[in-house]
């Protein structure tokens, strides 16, 4: 096993309180897949993380590119667009949309900065820019650029600066070794 893997696998284990067995199977094999050389693995990892993924309703592709120490409370009725891109440590609540716009200036997926905490039932759709340290609270509806040290509340959203948005929400945070 490469340090990557074990790199990424730590990182997730990390944020889950070192408890493996806590790490929804989904996520496990979703590092697994991504980080594997051999191709035989590979493709029993995929089928392993879709049929898992599958089993708790989530729509996520086995390339979605997701940084180290994510963390998924409630692992049910989540969807992430396979071209969006997510930070480091950050927390995916149920109910979750990441998705893409069709049209319009805002085409295209989010990009989610590092320790963002997203709120069960957000969506977050369009070709847009999420800090760092961003904290989007449950139902909020975000289409649009949130800087850094923020806070999003409801539909649609109003952003409310705030240094340390995530502190306490955003608990074992993978730091590199």
């Amino acid at each position: 096993m490469d340090r990557n893997i074990k790199s990424k696998l730590y990182s997730d284990l990390c944020r889950y309180g070192g408890d493996y067995k806590k790490i929804p199977k989904f996520q496990k094999w979703f590092r697994k897949y991504q980080n594997s050389k051999n191709h035989l693995l590979k493709f029993i990892y995929k089928v392993l993380f879709v049929l898992d993924r599958n089993k708790n309703f989530i729509e996520m592709s086995a390339e979605s590119k997701i940084g180290e120490g994510l963390y998924i409370g409630h692992p049910f009725a989540i969807t992430i667009n396979p071209q969006a891109i997510i930070g480091r440590n950050c927390n995916i609540h149920k109910g979750v949309t990441i998705g893409q716009e069709n049209r319009g200036r805002k085409k295209g997926a989010p990009i989610i900065g590092d320790e963002v905490w997203i709120g069960i039932n957000s969506t977050i759709v369009g070709k847009i820019f999420i800090g760092n340290d961003v904290l989007i609270s449950a139902n909020s509806f975000v289409n649009f650029d949130v800087p850094d040290h923020s806070i999003v509340i409801g539909n649609p959203g109003k952003i409310i600066p705030r240094e340390n948005a995530t502190d306490s929400y955003i608990n074992n945070k993978y730091k590199d070794i």
